[in-house]
C-alpha cells in the first residue's frame, strides 16, 4: 500500500547535504531515506498522526449505519438502536486509524518510492515509525473500549477485523488474489459491525450486496493502480505485478453483475415484505446508475482512491442521495 525520488526542497537556501543532516537529526532516520521535502512540512508530530489516521477514509465506515437503516422502522427501541450504531462508527474509525498506522509504518520504505505516497507523514520522516505503532496501539484500544458501550460482539467483529488487516500488512497483501478478498472483507465486516452493534439479524440478500460491492471497488481500485504503473512506471506493490489489467477487469466487471443482480432480488423481497411499497423497486434505478458511474471512473483507471471520488463526484452524490431517499420512502412511507 505502498513507494521516492530524491528531490530537493524548492526555494531551498540550503545545500541539500546540510539540508539531509537537519532531518536526520530531528526524525532519527537516515539521511538517505527520508525526502528533503520533510522540513517543507507544516505538520507537527500530532498532525502527522492524524493525517496518517486518515480521517478523510472514515467516510467508508458509514457502511456501519447500513443494517440499523433498514431495521429501523421496526425497532423496539429506536434510540438504543441509532446510539449503537454511532458507537460502532466511532469504534470501527478508530480501529480501522491504527490499521492505517500499521501499514505505513511497514511500508514506509516503498512510500518513498512512490510518487505521491513519499509524502506520506511517516514515509517524510514527520512521524518515527516508533511512534507510529504506539499511536496504532493507542487508536485500537481506545476502539475497543468504546466498542463495549454497544456489545461485546462488536468488540469480536472489530478484534477479527484488526487481526486479519495486520496479518494483510505483515505479508498477505502480496498474495494475489487473497489480498482482494482481505480488502474486500473489511468492508463486508462494516456492515456486519452496524448489524452486531444493534442486535439485528442481516438477510442473506445484504451480505451478498455488501461482499460484492466491495470486491468490485476493492479491484477498481487495483486497477487504478496498474493504470498508474503503466503511466508512470511508478513502483508497485508485489502482488499487482501478478495481476494484468485485463484480469482487474474481469474481477470488477463480474462483480458488478452480481452486485447488482443480487441488489435487484433483494429491492424485490423488500416489496415483498414491506408493506407491498414500490419505492424499493424504483430505488433500482439510482442504485444500478451510481453503479455504472462508478465504473465510469473504474475503467478510466481513476478509482485509486474510492472515498475521493464519493467526495468529489457530485452525480455520484446526487445518485446516492436519491438511492437513500427511495430506500428511505420504502421502509418509512
Amino acid at each position: 500500500m505502498s513507494e521516492t525520488t530524491d528531490e530537493r526542497t524548492p526555494d531551498s537556501g540550503e545545500p541539500v547535504a546540510a539540508e539531509e543532516a537537519r532531518v536526520t537529526s530531528e526524525t532519527g532516520a537516515t539521511a538517505a531515506s527520508v525526502p528533503v521535502a520533510a522540513k517543507k512540512s507544516s505538520l507537527g508530530l500530532a498532525g502527522g498522526i492524524i493525517k496518517t489516521a486518515r480521517p478523510r477514509q472514515w467516510v467508508k465506515n458509514v457502511l456501519v449505519f447500513a443494517a440499523p437503516f433498514f431495521a429501523f422502522s421496526k425497532a423496539t427501541n429506536r434510540t438504543e438502536l441509532a446510539l449503537a450504531a454511532i458507537v460502532a462508527f466511532v469504534a470501527f474509525s478508530l480501529t480501522a486509524s491504527s490499521v492505517y498506522l500499521i501499514n505505513d509504518a511497514i511500508d514506509v520504505e516503498a512510500d518513498r518510492a512512490h510518487p505521491t505516497k513519499r509524502n506520506r507523514p511517516i514515509a517524510a520522516g514527520i512521524v518515527p515509525v516508533p511512534v507510529a505503532y504506539g499511536a496504532a496501539v493507542v487508536f485500537l484500544a481506545a476502539g475497543l473500549a468504546v466498542s463495549f458501550l454497544a456489545s461485546w460482539q462488536l468488540a469480536v467483529v472489530l478484534a477479527v477485523y484488526e487481526a486479519v488487516q495486520i496479518a494483510y500488512c505483515f505479508g498477505l497483501k502480496h498474495q494475489p488474489v487473497v489480498d482482494l478478498a482481505i480488502v474486500g472483507s473489511g468492508f463486508l465486516m462494516r456492515s456486519i459491525a452496524g448489524g452486531v452493534a444493534g442486535g439485528i439479524a442481516l438477510s442473506q440478500w445484504f451480505l451478498l450486496v455488501t461482499a460484492f460491492g466491495s470486491l468490485f471497488m476493492v479491484a477498481g481500485k487495483r486497477y487504478a493502480e496498474i493504470m498508474l504503473f503503466e503511466r508512470t512506471g511508478a513502483k508497485i506493490r508485489s502482488s499487482l505485478k501478478k495481476y494484468s489489467a485485463s484480469y482487474l477487469r474481469f474481477v470488477w466487471a463480474t462483480s458488478a453483475a452480481i452486485l447488482i443482480m443480487s441488489y435487484c432480488l433483494w429491492a424485490f423481497e423488500i416489496r415483498q415484505t414491506e408493506h407491498d411499497s414500490v419505492w424499493a423497486v424504483i430505488s433500482m434505478v439510482p442504485f444500478v446508475v451510481a453503479v455504472l458511474r462508478y465504473a465510469v471512473d473504474v475503467d478510466g483507471g481513476k478509482a485509486g482512491e474510492p472515498e475521493e471520488i464519493a467526495l468529489n463526484d457530485r452525480v455520484l452524490q446526487v445518485l446516492g442521495a436519491s438511492w437513500v431517499v427511495t430506500l428511505f420512502l420504502s421502509f418509512y412511507l
